[in-house]
């Protein structure tokens, strides 16, 4: 029953208008941060700051990965989160769970189909905004007669394995508010509360002041989700981004994450009264 679920979820996900518009407007932010405004920038001779890390050099084939990931901790991750709430929500908005389960799967199968959905999709805007940035870190390269001097593949494939696990995270994040609150509207904007704005106050304002604080957000999402895409050449100067801790503790934090996230969500839509 798990295949035919997964594929019913997929069919689902492809034909939801949101899901297309999610991907459209993360590939037009990370061009428009990541190169077209940089490069602007540059073209007019402003480079940005002294310690900036934007200039040329930020838009050239060489740092590709680091700017298709870089805006996976904040504001790509919120798109995850926007698309994690659309999947498990839009049943409960919709009053179509006595539907979906009066077919015969359980309500395992149908939430592992449905994370198997998210983690198709979220693979999926990974490798779309790698493949924008280099193509336009290629067209950059190419206007300005700089030669293409590509990262390693073990680069590359680290960098997708990256950004896949913090958007996956994000993702699975939002399906778990959509069952908690079993709705779209309050989980998106609890979610976007969350990753905009609490914990960009915690390190900001919070941590600074009162070192429990400090010691504390080491160990939540959005830092540790930072500090993985930094690790693997995401600009220090992205929102969001910092190596707060070593990218071996990043990874495996995320990976905790993404997994207490499915298995929490799972575990509570078993359960609840849905039908």
């Amino acid at each position: 029953m798990l295949l035919p679920n997964i594929r019913a979820e997929l069919a689902k996900a492809l034909r939801r208008p949101a899901n297309w518009l999610l991907l459209a407007i993360a590939v037009t932010l990370t061009l428009t941060f990541a190169y077209l405004i940089p490069y602007a920038g540059y073209a007019g001779g402003t480079e940005g700051p002294p310690n900036s890390d934007l200039g040329l050099k930020s838009m050239l084939p060489g740092e590709f990965v680091g700017n298709a990931i870089g805006g996976m901790p904040v504001f790509v991750g919120a798109l995850a989160v926007i698309l994690g709430v659309l999947v498990l929500g839009t049943e409960y908005s919709a009053q179509t769970w006595k539907t979906v389960l009066s077919q015969g799967p359980s309500r395992g199968t149908v939430f592992a189909g449905k994370l198997a959905a998210i983690a198709v999709a979220t693979m999926v805007l990974t490798l779309v905004l790698v493949a924008v940035s280099a193509a336009a870190s290629a067209l950059v390269a190419a206007v300005e007669g700089q030669p293409f001097d590509w990262p390693p593949l073990a680069d590359v494939a680290g960098g997708i394995g990256a950004g896949w696990l913090v958007t996956a995270m994000w993702a699975s994040f939002g399906a778990l508010l959509a069952v908690v609150f079993r709705g779209i509207a309050l989980p998106v904007g609890l979610g976007l509360v969350w990753l905009l704005a609490v914990q960009n106050l915690l390190a900001s304002i919070a941590a600074p002041l009162v070192g429990w604080i400090a010691d504390l957000q080491l160990g939540l999402p959005g830092p540790n989700a930072g500090s993985l895409v930094a690790a693997l050449g995401a600009r220090a100067d992205t929102p969001g981004v910092a190596d707060a801790v070593g990218g071996g503790q990043a990874a495996l934090v995320v990976t905790a994450y993404l997994v207490a996230f499915a298995v929490s969500g799972g575990w509570l839509l078993s359960r609840s009264d849905i039908t």
